[in-house]
């Protein structure tokens, strides 16, 4: 036996003596090597744990002549502690070992997530090292998010040759993209956003014939971005947005056959867009979905190629200096969903043909060089702030109508337009073509309802089978709704599912692509992009802030069972194997309350009747937790009320305060304080109440008014005061948003009547405040006509189609609420 075959022994010793005494005893048994394909799993029912001596009387048949030292130390160390991990009998690859050691000395571990990467190889492979997979002694897998790891990635990564997934976003890596990552074969996945990488992307990325997706948004890369990026045919996700890249956009990317997905947002790529997207094939299907060049430097015309691309469903080049007409070619997108070419130099009418879009639910054309009249089936999908700030376009508001066309000439002489008889003939087709119109729709009635018997049919015969099929093809069984998952392999933990419109597993939750929203006292919130697409909210909980778990499982069962139209539905929660606490919301692009009035751009107006639902909608949310749930929601804020797609409001946050220590929540009254959103009696009572609640209501119904945050003193004074000493100077005008005083002439009662309902809700005695049910009740009153398009408290709705949020950011900007 050679030294260096002893040191292995040795290393394999020190780290389980039982479990690798047991190996060198089926070695010595078989007198064959470990198949990749059979490996025996010991237990710990053998003879080694059930009789020892026995185990070590065998030993003496495999260790025989000069291993006397060696044996002697293998019966010391088996009177050691015995490790918990279960070995496989395979070792890492003396490479790929050297590569992990180098890989984590240039890495800083604040955390010290890698303290298990400190035996000589041999824990690597078999789950014993956090973030590593292997197979048949390789590694394949990096994985170490949200670890908190800073320094830099080392070159000798290039080494790992079976490395096929780097995942290593939302840490504080700093340095270089290894230009090593293009010595390796495998590679297919490269996610390292969410660092402060700086340099430029290496060309060599580009010999990875594997590569599928990359994503390297949000740090300060700079350089070109290399052509040789898109060599892979299988590549289909590019994000390399809110970075510094500059020069022109790769022809490569432009004429990628497998690209599905392209974001180059918020960089300083200029020149024109080149003309070759889709590339000359005509054969070849293209698949891209999304392309996203907002907010750089682009300028020139809009390409005619983009019509070829027949599948794509979003465009964005707002903020750019693209000059030229709008291409009535891209009518051929049959799919397009949303178009936006804000902030830019169009010329030109607005094409007839854009409005032959039926699937097209965002426009936007505003602040450009745009004339003549708005298509009328686009005014009928848009409002105006879709073609605001182009001086010769008209018809799309009552301030900017179009001009009147020169009369027509009368008709001269008296003769009576001559009648067309129908001929017989022609009264027997038309009765011919009405009968077999008729027969056709009722054959498709009798055709749709059989294939819906037959679904249905279907659905129940093979819905008992279906989960034992998955389970013996060896698939990735989906949790059903109601149940909770024990995720196995690396995640661990608990998963536990609401009733919602997604499924996904642990994995598929702490392995999805995952981007920061917001940050505050509970924790920190990602707007997480599944496998498949499908995005939620996912806000994880600080470490030590919550109640013990058995206590936790209890509240948050019990919010997740919470239902209504009005407010945020929790779709499901983590509990991983280290303490982790993650609670998974829907998606809300549309942002919080706070973002909406405050974040918005000039071209983006609030009308009226768009404030008061909102206001109705959060006294209606909160109105069914004060009386259906008893409940208190203690932090309600303009960040805390998400807006779905047609701008409903919906309650997040509420019923955290039942998940968290009394510290925490004290925390959360300090800050909601200083956003200037709690009542004055909060600082002797330091409990919220029902009367607290209607206080912060009142706050956000005069921030509706005036279009101003509490956050930002006037004068020295909170909000409610400022209001309060301009009612009292008569002043009362000077209180409402500017927008609002516009339409002032028909909504003047309904202003004055809304703002003295605010100032009760904010009056500093508690008693003197009304009951939610009460300003609920006067707010539809106010506005009777949002009153009758609700439904009632009751409802089950679960908060929207596909959107969702909570006041950390949970919707589709970053926020700092709580």
């Amino acid at each position: 036996m050679s030294i260096l075959n002893q040191n292995k022994i040795l290393a394999g010793f020190h780290r389980d003596p039982f479990q690798f005494l047991k190996f060198l005893m089926k070695r010595r048994v078989d007198r064959r090597p470990i198949s990749n394909k059979k490996k025996e799993k010991w237990k710990k029912n053998q003879s080694c744990s059930k009789n020892p001596f026995r185990f070590f009387l065998n030993l003496h048949k495999f260790v025989f002549g000069n291993h006397l030292l060696l044996l002697l130390q293998l019966l010391i160390l088996a009177f050691q502690s015995v490790s918990s991990e279960q070995w496989d009998g395979i070792i890492v690859t003396e490479a790929d070992y050297q590569s992990l050691q180098a890989f984590k000395h240039d890495l800083v571990d604040p955390k010290g997530f890698l303290r298990s990467w400190n035996d000589s190889g041999y824990g690597a492979c078999s789950g014993g090292w956090v973030g590593i997979k292997c197979a048949q002694g390789q590694v394949i897998v990096i994985q170490l998010p949200w670890k908190g790891l800073g320094g830099r990635i080392s070159e000798k990564i290039g080494q790992l040759q079976a490395l096929r997934k780097l995942s290593l976003h939302d840490n504080f890596i700093t340095g270089t993209i290894p230009s090593s990552l293009g010595f390796l074969p495998n590679l297919r996945g490269v996610q390292l956003f969410n660092n402060r990488l700086s340099g430029s992307i290496p060309p060599s990325i580009g010999s990875c014939p594997l590569l599928q997706t990359i994503d390297l948004s949000n740090n300060v890369l700079t350089g070109s971005i290399p052509n040789s990026l898109a060599n892979s045919t299988k590549l289909y996700r590019v994000n390399l947005s809110f970075n510094s890249f500059t020069g022109s956009i790769p022809i490569s990317l432009t004429q990628s056959p497998s690209l599905t997905f392209l974001a180059l947002q918020h960089n300083n790529l200029s020149g024109p867009i080149s003309d070759t997207w889709a590339g000359t094939e005509e054969k070849i299907s293209y698949q891209l979905q999304t392309l996203t060049l907002d907010h750089n430097y682009l300028s020139g015309r809009i390409p005619v190629s983009f019509s070829k691309l027949g599948k794509l469903q979003e465009i964005s080049l707002s903020h750019n200096q693209i000059n030229g007409t709008i291409p009535k070619e891209l009518s051929t997108l049959s799919m397009l969903q949303k178009l936006d070419f804000s902030q830019n130099n169009f010329s030109g009418e607005i094409p007839n043909s854009i409005a032959d879009l039926t699937n097209l639910k965002f426009l936007n054309v505003s602040y450009n060089n745009l004339s003549g009249p708005v298509p009328v089936l686009l005014l009928k999908k848009f409002n105006s702030s879709s073609f605001v700030g182009n001086l010769q376009l008209c018809g799309y508001s009552s301030s900017t109508p179009c001009p009147s066309p020169p009369p027509s000439s009368p008709v001269t002489g008296t003769s009576k337009p001559r009648r067309h008889k129908l001929s017989t003939k022609d009264i027997i087709l038309i009765a011919a073509g009405s009968l077999l119109a008729v027969l056709l729709l009722l054959c498709c009635i009798l055709l749709f309802c059989l294939i819906r018997k037959r679904a249905a049919s279907k659905s129940k015969n093979g819905q008992a089978g279906a989960g034992r099929a998955t389970a013996a093809r060896g698939e990735k069984r989906v949790p059903e709704i109601g149940t909770e998952v024990e995720a196995g392999g690396e995640a661990g933990g608990k998963l536990v599912h609401f009733d919602g419109p997604l499924t996904f597993t642990a994995d598929d939750l702490l392995c999805a692509t995952a981007e920061i929203m917001g940050k505050s006292t509970y924790g920190t919130v990602y707007k997480a992009t599944l496998e498949d697409g499908s995005q939620v909210a996912v806000k994880r909980l600080r470490e030590k802030i919550a109640k013990n778990q058995r206590e936790f499982e209890v509240e948050v069962n019990a919010l997740g069972k919470i239902r209504h139209p009005n407010l945020l539905a929790l779709r499901a929660y983590y509990l991983g194997p280290k303490g982790e606490k993650l609670l998974v919301f829907d998606f809300m692009p549309k942002g919080s309350l706070a973002a909406f009035l405050h974040a918005r751009g000039p071209d983006m107006p609030i009308d009226w009747p768009t404030r008061m639902n909102i206001a109705i909608g959060a006294a209606r949310g909160l109105c069914y937790l004060h009386t259906h749930e008893n409940m208190v929601h203690g932090n309600l804020t303009s960040s805390n009320i998400l807006l779905d797609e047609q701008t409903n409001s919906k309650i997040a946050d509420y019923g955290l305060s039942r998940l968290m220590t009394t510290a925490a929540n004290s925390n959360v009254i300090a800050t909601a304080a200083a956003l200037g959103y709690r009542a004055p009696e909060l600082s002797k009572l330091k409990k919220a109440n029902t009367k607290t609640d209607v206080y912060s209501l009142g706050v956000i119904i005069l921030e509706l008014l005036t279009g101003k945050s509490p956050g930002e003193a006037m004068h020295g004074v909170d909000l409610p005061q400022w209001v309060a000493s301009i009612v009292k100077e008569e002043w009362t005008n000077e209180v409402f948003d500017v927008e609002l005083m516009r339409d002032a002439s028909t909504t003047g009662d309904e202003l004055l009547n809304t703002l003295k309902l605010a100032l009760h809700c904010v009056d500093p005695s508690p008693a003197a405040r009304p009951e939610v049910q009460q300003v609920l009740q006067q707010l539809e009153e106010i506005k009777p006509e949002l009153a009758a398009s609700s439904g009632d408290d009751g409802a089950s709705g679960a908060g929207g189609s596909g959107a969702g949020g909570d006041g950390d950011g949970t919707g589709g900007v970053p926020s700092t609420s709580n």
